[in-house]
């Protein structure tokens, strides 16, 4: 049975904090064209060698990483401790592959934990369960594997034993689980055609570690891919359903819900860019005002954002991702009450913008400058106990004028004489409600 009171209690803290920083960072930030570098261009661990032997970030701080974190006014952090390339940022007992074996010399893993958990920030680490470097995981045929259409490699496959694979990934999962305290949430990615559930043995991969880490909460990729919902949606959870929905590089439409109407707890994985790892020639950056109005869309559908940033192979965020994560802590820094502890408001979405609430308290978002008053959709105004502009705390007047008289069932509000609005990113106006 899945026991849902200890749900709600370990996803307690993730509800309310709503933004987090994806952090995706290993060997493919050397090539710097992206995460799946050896899937797209084929290649074979051998070429790929050239990356280990050259990997030393001179410049890695993970205390400015987290000072970026936590000034952009994210919450927690999730970062790579093993991606499908199979390299691995901590130091493993079950493999030579790890940045301990490098010229860096480092456990990066230990060293962003410590540094972000002193900024007070929740810490999670991504764990692929797909390992292109392993000997025993599928390699021709595969769907994803760099060698998947490599005849070459075809005889070998009758030799590969992937319980010793499982066996492997299990036990670095334990390693992560003991090795490095208390964690905050762990993101496997990711599960695809009969590589899914029991194939990885799910079961007793998430006994096991829920038996070092009770309160670590899990995404749902052990059924799913980045497509897909699983069985968090059923009613009836799977034992590896996870504890959240993680779709990628989109925000579902309405929000998600399970088949008895009851919203699941989801969280929205973003990139800043196209890629995921540092790619040196994608310009193509989301503005900070994009990423803010997306924030507040994912928490307005009872959602959390976690927006990526790609460091490069010295070991810094670029300056673009930097930029963008100042510009979202300013606002932030203003306007926060609106995102942290808020969810579904339950009122019908505004034309001018979105809705976010938090009990009595209701975030009017104001992202499209109107002719007049603001309406407070679906609030009268006896229902109104006072209005705030949320950026400086000034009071707002509900609105007593002819302008506003065909409308007695709504509440209206105005910014004064200009046509445009305080903030012309996002303005927001907190109400609080009676009773």
């Amino acid at each position: 049975m899945f026991d849902w009171d200890a749900y709600a209690k370990r996803t307690e803290w993730f509800t309310h904090d709503r933004f987090g920083m994806f952090i995706h960072w290993g060997l493919y930030a050397i090539p710097a064209r992206g995460e799946w570098i050896r899937n797209y261009e084929r290649i074979t661990v051998e070429d790929y060698q050239q990356y280990f032997d050259e990997f030393d970030p001179v410049d890695f701080d993970p205390k400015k990483w987290a000072r970026a974190c936590k000034n952009a006014g994210m919450k927690y952090a999730v970062l790579t401790a093993k991606h499908h390339d199979g390299f691995c940022l901590f130091d493993s007992k079950l493999t030579d592959y790890k940045s301990t074996n490098t010229r860096c010399g480092r456990d990066l893993v230990r060293e962003y934990l410590e540094a972000f958990r002193a900024e007070g920030l929740k810490v999670g680490l991504y764990y692929s369960l797909l390992d292109w470097h392993h000997p025993d995981y599928p390699h021709y045929g595969d769907m994803h594997h760099p060698m998947r259409d490599n005849e070459a490699y075809k005889d070998l496959e009758a030799g590969r034993n992937f319980d010793n694979y499982l066996t492997y990934m299990h036990g670095q999962v334990k390693e992560l689980c003991t090795n490095y305290g208390q964690l905050d949430l762990l993101w496997f990615d990711f599960s695809y055609g009969e590589m899914t559930g029991e194939k990885w043995r799910a079961t007793e991969l998430v006994k096991m570690i829920r038996t070092y880490q009770p309160n670590v909460i899990i995404d749902n990729r052990l059924e799913v891919s980045g497509s897909g919902f699983g069985s968090l949606l059923s009613g009836d959870p799977k034992p590896y359903s996870g504890d959240f929905v993680s779709p990628e590089q989109i925000i579902p439409p309405e929000g998600i819900r399970d088949v008895n109407g009851k919203p699941v707890v989801w969280e929205a994985c973003i990139t800043m860019n196209n890629n995921w790892g540092y790619c040196s020639t994608d310009k193509n950056f989301k503005s900070a005002g994009m990423m803010i109005k997306k924030l507040v869309e994912c928490v307005g559908k009872g959602g959390n954002l976690l927006l990526n940033v790609g460091p490069d192979a010295k070991g810094n965020i670029p300056d673009e991702s930097l930029a963008i994560l100042d510009g979202i802590g300013k606002w932030m820094k203003r306007n926060s009450k609106s995102i942290y502890g808020c969810g579904l408001a339950g009122l019908p979405k505004p034309d001018f913008g979105r809705i976010t609430r938090n009990g009595n308290l209701v975030y009017y978002h104001v992202t499209e400058p109107l002719i007049g008053f603001v309406p407070l959709t679906g609030i009268r105004p006896d229902q109104i106990k006072k209005v705030r502009l949320l950026q400086d705390g000034s009071e707002m007047l509900v609105a007593d004028s002819w302008i506003t008289d065909n409308y007695p069932d709504i509440a209206f509000v105005s910014f004064g004489a200009s046509p445009e609005l305080p903030d012309p990113i996002d303005t927001v106006i907190e109400v609080e409600l009676k009773g």
